[in-house]
């Protein structure tokens, strides 16, 4: 077993069925050493567990647990497009788009949770950057949206 299936299962985590895209896009694309992660929601067997906005529907609690539900749902995708993760070399960057009411100002803390999720599970593979936008609302109206970019190792093809 891959050391982080092991780390998913000390957790007490099972990854959900990829998701399946909501629109004409795919739920990941690559580009040499770049997997770009399309956004994943908060989805929990298939269904939005996280609606509305936080601040106004949802505490910064449930935001932050949504943030991890969607990381979730990520890490899905990524073990699926990483040959089991064999091909991960590194998260390079999260932007997390959560939905907000006015004068919510945590929510920082807020997409910490799919940050500490990728450094619990991914470890020395989780360092990234992060950008944070707070739009009124999302697609499906979801509390939170994931878009993540990875790094690969590189292939044996891209070596000769």
């Amino acid at each position: 077993m891959h050391p982080i299936d092991m780390r998913l299962r000390a957790l007490g985590v099972t990854l959900p069925q990829r998701s399946k895209p909501a629109g004409n896009y795919l739920p990941a694309c690559r580009c040499d050493r770049l997997l770009f992660i399309s956004g994943q929601f908060p989805l929990e067997n298939g269904h939005l567990k996280y609606v509305g906005q936080i601040g106004r529907d949802l505490t910064s609690e449930d935001g932050y647990q949504a943030a991890r539900l969607a990381a979730l749902n990520v890490l899905a995708h990524l073990r699926h497009e990483t040959n089991e993760w064999r091909q991960l070399e590194s998260i390079l960057r999260i932007d997390g788009h959560i939905s907000s009411a006015q004068h919510c100002h945590d929510l920082p803390k807020v997409l910490d949770g799919a940050s500490d999720l990728f450094q619990q599970v991914l470890q020395g593979q989780a360092g990234h950057a992060r950008a944070l936008f707070a739009p009124t609302a999302l697609p499906l109206n979801s509390s939170i949206e994931l878009v993540v970019i990875a790094s690969l190792r590189p292939s044996h093809a891209d070596q000769g």
